[in-house]
This record gives C-alpha cells, structure tokens and sequence, in this order.
C-alpha cells in the first residue's frame, strides 16, 4: 500500500539555520514521534528504529535512512528510509523530498513524501494510514518549530491526536465527489 504525503510550512528562522537543524540528524531525530537514532554507518547513512502504537496495534521497525542528496546550494534533499517490523511481519519505506526557500526572514519548506507500508499494518488501508501520516508529520513540523525556538519537543506519539486520525479514517471523512 503507497501513499504520498506533501506538506508545506514556514518557520520564522533563517534558511541556514533551517536547513542546519533539517539535514543533521542527531538534531531532527528527536522531532520525529517514536524515532530514535541507534547508530551511524557513514556520513549519509544512519540505523534507526521508529515506534509507533495506535489502537491495540503497536509497530516497531528498525531501519536505515539514507541522505541521497543534501545540498546546502540549492537547499534540496532526498532521503531514503527502508524499515522491517521487529516482529517480520512487514514493512515500510519511504522517500521524502525537500526544499527550502527563504522568505520574508524565515523559511519555507515543502516536503512530498511517498510512503509504502506492507504486512499487517497495510491492512488498515490507504485512507487510515494517510490519516494518522499526516498526524505524525503534523507532529513532526510542531516539534520542528518549537526545537528551532529553543522550546521543549514532544518525542512521544500524540495519542490524542492520532486517536482521531484513526477515527477519522475508519468512520468519516470520506469525501464524495
């Protein structure tokens, strides 16, 4: 099951400041909910697990990201994460662009993610995983600005908040066009 996800923000820091915190890993690990880093393998590949629990169903993927491109120039990256369930029961991977763009001070950022997820939580279906996706992005770009602000970051998953991504996606909605 593949989904795409893009995301645009503005943070009021300066570009380089921006891209600094988005492209260091030891930094930008701990904005992303249930994600930790565990070991470096060079300088443009990392070894990570990512935890997540929503419902009675709880994930755990060990996994690598990969810098394919980082280039502080044009403010373009590409990553590359490749994670399997510590359980074997399936999978997921995702490749995200971003860019920067310096505006008014700050700065923009726009990111498309294509996410495929396969075993038990695929199950769920495109509509759900989406939802909570875009729960756990939305949680990410919080802890994102409030790391860059000097402010305390959430590292835990926002129960709350993907509580109703999950209800959302299982019960409503659904849109008609």
């Amino acid at each position: 099951m593949t989904t795409t996800i893009t995301k645009q923000f503005h943070v009021d820091h300066p570009v380089e400041e921006t891209w600094a915190n988005l492209t260091d890993p030891n930094k930008v690990v701990v904005c992303v909910p249930g994600a930790s880093l565990t070991g470096q393998v060079d300088d443009n590949n990392y070894k990570g697990e990512v935890e997540m629990k929503f419902g009675p169903v709880k994930a755990k993927y060990d996994g690598l990201v990969t810098f394919l491109e980082r280039d502080s120039a044009t403010k373009k990256m590409k990553l590359k994460g490749v994670g399997t369930d510590s359980k074997g029961k399936g999978g997921a991977e995702m490749v995200m662009d971003g860019v920067l763009t310096e505006k008014d001070g700050g700065t923009d950022v726009n990111v498309t993610m294509e996410v495929n997820i396969s075993g038990m939580l695929a199950q769920f279906g495109s509509r759900l995983i989406n939802d909570v996706s875009n729960q756990v992005i939305d949680q990410f770009i919080n802890n994102f600005k409030n790391q860059l602000a000097g402010k305390e970051v959430e590292g835990n998953l926002n129960a709350g908040s993907l509580m109703g991504g999950m209800v959302k996606g299982l019960f409503g909605g659904s849109k008609k066009a």
